[in-house]
């Protein structure tokens, strides 16, 4: 190492006591299980589902309770202390004045013994999950400022506390009323000690209810990362004002009628969309617009908005495909290819006949141009995209958490596929210049991404920009991995042969153990013991299909959260003794829960059983530990021969 940099390292660990005591944390944590990963994938704004299944963790927290309490609770005891972990302030509110006879008074002597009842019991729970890291990242889990109280029910047993001691931590808070308080920092400490990291594959947003609750839920979990997937590349793309992708997600959340993210949750007013579908669509039926989801009382004006901007949407893409020819994508320009006096299509050299010819706002000698009230349409979307906040704070979020693939442990994780041509060969597509293929083309996606956002909406480059967008539809983004996005004749075009989205081959070929251990060596996996995981494919389950592929190294995590596809789901859980599935079920309500103590209770099916547990040593975090520990030897042998002087 250079002296430069031990200097530099130096003043991080200025002594040989402060090196060797860091030293002595590092070896110590490489022995440590390997903290235990959750991975879901294509939420697509379901928040109340995913907040269930981030508050029992993946179901995991059932049997632990399972096991430390069969003997000696009853199972309804267990259950009201699962729902209190879930849900802490709808439930301990529920404890105190749900019964016959409440005890809401806070000197209450009843509502004490409730108390450290509960606490008694946690405090079983957290020392279980508590063993499997080091004594200072459960402080940092511990939220302010009740770390001194944690220390001291932690290690009461072990110092033979008195009970009159514990009774004397729990009394201000009973006395006070902030007993609620307490009790929410205990379920705060256990659901995240349960889960040491969160890893959502991709999909936040779309057809579900609220993208923006998705994001609130995450930004309040400690370790979260994010594999970027097509729908969240439209979303990016919007809040850089790239105008398809803006019309993309307006009309994705008017025919799913999701227009609380936009309006409420984002300050984006509908407003324009809504003139321009009564200036030019006032009358029309609009009737291959139908809604999806429960239909109220505006459909019919919700369908004509649909059509309005979905047709906003064909010209901006159209204009887009023109402009970036190098992607090949002319020929998916389609406004392009109607014949008006036939009321036909030409797709792939095929005519069709469409099921809608009412086109108010095209000009047939220049299809892709916008009407003037679709221009102030877009205009007034683009100043509304731009003002909102909250939309930017939760892009930079995603950006910022996010990342095209990553490597956890046997695992390589991302949305959806790696670009290859039928032999299996990587294909290349040019960023900055050069062609890209595999994971260079995974980071070359990144650097965009990452540079886009640093620059800002006003500043970004319009070829990042346009990139972006790419992910969300391109046949070469490793987010979409399809050769075309087939809106246009699912709504236009009644021949189903039409509607078909012809997959990259990767998802044929990782049913070959040969190719997938290729890939995972591309991605810098173990290629012999190693799973590609990626979601972005719903799987079939209702046709017999797997989600663990024949070769039985890759995994498809895409389980239809969604109520939109089918209100499943799937967590990988990658545990140190094994990896599993847990498939998820339907959830009623956070409501039902802690009245009923309704719960997801997945089925679960192990990937693989460890031959001995995995330590963070057999991890990536194992790799920069091992890295760390050969710095921080050098730095002592420096400090020791006086090449770098300590600085007590």
């Amino acid at each position: 190492m250079a002296l430069t940099h031990l200097h530099l390292l130096a003043k991080r660990t200025p002594t040989v006591a402060a090196a060797i005591t860091e030293l002595a944390n590092l070896q110590a944590v490489r022995t440590l299980p390997a903290p235990t990963v959750h991975v879901v994938s294509d939420v697509h704004g379901e928040h109340v589902k995913l907040r269930q299944v981030i508050n029992n963790a993946s179901g995991s927290l059932r049997p632990l309770f399972e096991r430390l309490f069969t003997d000696t609770l009853r199972a309804d005891e267990i259950d009201q202390l699962l729902t209190l972990v879930y849900y802490p302030h709808e439930t301990w509110a529920a404890m105190l004045h749900g019964s016959g006879s409440p005890i809401s008074a806070p000197g209450d002597p009843e509502r004490a013994r409730t108390l450290r009842w509960v606490v008694d019991h946690a405090m079983v729970v957290i020392r279980a999950l508590a063993r499997r890291y080091t004594i200072k990242h459960v402080e940092r889990i511990v939220p302010d400022p009740f770390d001194p109280v944690f220390r001291e029910l932690m290690f009461a047993g072990e110092l033979a506390r008195d009970p009159a001691f514990l009774a004397g931590v729990l009394a201000p808070f009973v006395a006070h009323g902030r007993d609620g308080d307490l009790v929410r920092a205990i379920a705060h400490v256990i659901r995240n000690l349960a889960v040491g990291e969160l890893i959502v594959a991709g999909d936040l947003g779309d057809r579900g209810p609220r993208i923006d609750r998705v994001i609130d839920l995450l930004v309040q979990q400690p370790n979260v990362a994010i594999t970027w997937g097509n729908h969240d590349a439209n979303w990016m793309a919007a809040c850089l004002g790239q105008p398809a992708a803006i019309a993309t997600v307006v009309r994705l959340s008017l025919r799913y009628q999701r227009l609380g993210q936009l309006e409420d949750g984002y300050g984006i007013s509908l407003a324009p969309v809504a003139a321009l579908a009564r200036a030019a669509y006032a009358d029309d039926p609009a009737a291959c617009f139908e809604l999806k989801g429960a239909l109220g009382s505006d459909t019919r004006e919700l369908a004509r908005m649909q059509k309005a901007i979905a047709i906003l949407q064909f010209k901006l893409e159209g204009q887009l495909f023109t402009r970036r020819a190098e992607w090949g994508l002319g020929h998916r320009a389609l406004l392009t290819r109607i014949d008006p006096a036939t009321g036909t299509v030409e797709i792939d050299g095929a005519r069709y006949p469409l099921r809608d010819t009412h086109f108010p706002t095209i000009d047939w000698r220049d299809p892709l141009a916008l009407s003037a009230d679709e221009a102030r349409c877009l205009a007034a979307l683009g100043e509304a995209f731009a003002a909102s906040r909250a939309l930017w704070a939760h892009m930079a979020y995603v950006v910022a958490h996010g990342q095209m693939a990553l490597r956890r442990d046997l695992c390589a994780i991302f949305h959806g596929c790696v670009p290859v041509a039928a032999d299996g060969t990587p294909l290349p597509f040019v960023i900055d210049g050069e062609p890209r293929a595999g994971k260079p083309l995974f980071d070359a996606f990144a650097t965009v991404v990452q540079r886009a956002f640093r620059a800002g909406a006003e500043r970004v480059d319009e070829l990042d920009r346009d990139l972006i967008f790419y992910l969300w539809t391109g046949p070469l983004s490793p987010c979409f991995g399809k050769d075309r996005m087939a809106t246009f004749e699912t709504y236009f075009v009644a021949d189903a042969k039409t509607h078909h989205e012809t997959k990259n081959p990767y998802f044929q070929l990782i049913h070959d153990p040969a190719f997938c251990a290729r890939m995972l060596r591309e991605l810098g996996v173990d290629p012999d013991r190693g799973f590609l995981i990626n979601g972005h494919v719903p799987v079939k389950l209702e046709s017999g299909e797997s989600p663990i592929k024949r070769s039985g190294r890759a995994i498809t995590i895409d389980g239809a959260f969604a109520a939109a596809y089918g209100d499943k789901g799937f967590s990988l859980v990658l545990d140190p003794e094994r990896i599993y599935l847990a498939q998820h079920h339907h959830f009623e309500s956070a409501d039902a829960a802690v009245t009923r103590h309704a719960d997801i209770v997945p089925t679960v099916s192990d990937v693989v059983v460890h031959a001995r547990p995995r330590t963070v040593d057999d991890t990536e975090v194992g790799d920069e530990l091992r890295a760390e520990i050969a710095l921080l030897d050098e730095l002592i042998h420096a400090f020791e021969v006086n090449l770098v002087r300590e600085q007590p």
